[in-house]
């Protein structure tokens, strides 16, 4: 199947890209990897007036600055699967992009086109959301910052203002001891989209006791859902596994699931139960001080 006709520009800065975003229509779309956009073209289900490129909008760049993990919108997934800077700062990140599609697909998105895309099973969405990550935005009205968590409103769809682009993402970075993490996911085949993601971190003091501990499930409904007021009962206690396993129950009885053509309710119910355990256990692991 070929796409409609389209009007192609492509923006040399990120200024430029939002001018053109601002005399097109409500029809006008930005092409970051094109490893979503494209086959949703051609299948179509998206059919954009108006295409702008912003693969030379800006440079690919990947910084540890002023205690965060600092991330052009256009790094590619493979740039954070093999970068250093990435490994020690956010571990998770690292683990997470790994799912991503194949290699191929991995050569050719980004990390703002994930999250700009904002689909259900994205892993950076849901890792975003744990890691309390900021999205830098460019619009008509000038620039600003969005919480993660603030970003997804429901399946491709998110809180980004007409004409907006997204410019870069910023992680907080790991503490250097006393702080693990993990992410999960389970999926029917590598590279398919995922049933279920679960994403942890946990701080723990010098007695191994937890001080903090964040926890969000993903892939279940149309966006990452953030269930760290429950895991807040394995506060001040060591996080071994009889606790650990009542609190996978407990998320895995109240978090919503949503409808699937890959697995029913009940299955996938059972697998945040499942994930949710390995992957705080994982977390604490990591954590020991």
């Amino acid at each position: 199947m070929y796409s409609p006709p389209f009007e192609y520009v492509r923006a040399s800065s990120w200024e430029e890209a939002v001018a053109a975003l601002e005399r097109g229509d409500d029809d006008a779309h930005v092409l970051a990897g094109g490893q979503s956009l494209v086959p949703m073209m051609m299948l179509g289900l998206a059919a954009p007036s108006l295409l702008v490129d912003v693969g030379g909008a800006g440079e690919r760049t990947i910084e540890r600055r002023d205690g965060a993990l600092v991330l052009s919108a256009l790094v590619r997934h493979i740039e954070l699967e093999q970068s250093d800077v990435v490994r020690e700062a956010c571990p998770m990140l690292s683990e997470a992009v790994r799912h991503i599609g194949n290699v191929r697909v991995r050569h050719r998105g980004t990390i703002g086109g994930s999250l700009a895309h904002a689909e259900s099973t994205a892993e950076l969405a849901t890792v975003a959301v744990a890691q309390r990550a900021t999205v830098r935005v460019l619009g008509p009205r000038g620039r600003r910052t969005v919480p993660a968590a603030e970003l997804f409103v429901t399946h491709l769809t998110t809180s980004l203002e007409p004409g907006e682009v997204l410019t870069g993402v910023e992680f907080p970075t790991a503490e250097a001891s006393g702080s693990g993490s993990c992410f999960l996911e389970i999926a029917r085949r590598a590279g398919d989209f995922a049933m279920v993601e679960v994403a942890a971190t946990v701080s723990v003091d010098q007695e191994g006791r937890c001080n903090d501990v964040r926890l969000v499930v993903g892939a279940v409904a149309d966006r990452p859902a953030d269930v760290s007021d429950a895991a807040q009962a394995l506060i001040g206690a060591r996080p071994e596994q009889p606790a650990v396993a009542e609190l996978a129950r407990a998320v895995a009885d109240e978090v919503e699931i949503g409808p699937s053509s890959h697995a029913g309710e009940e299955y996938r119910r059972e697998m945040v139960a499942v994930l949710v355990e390995r992957a705080v256990g994982a977390a604490a692991e990591r954590a020991e001080p």
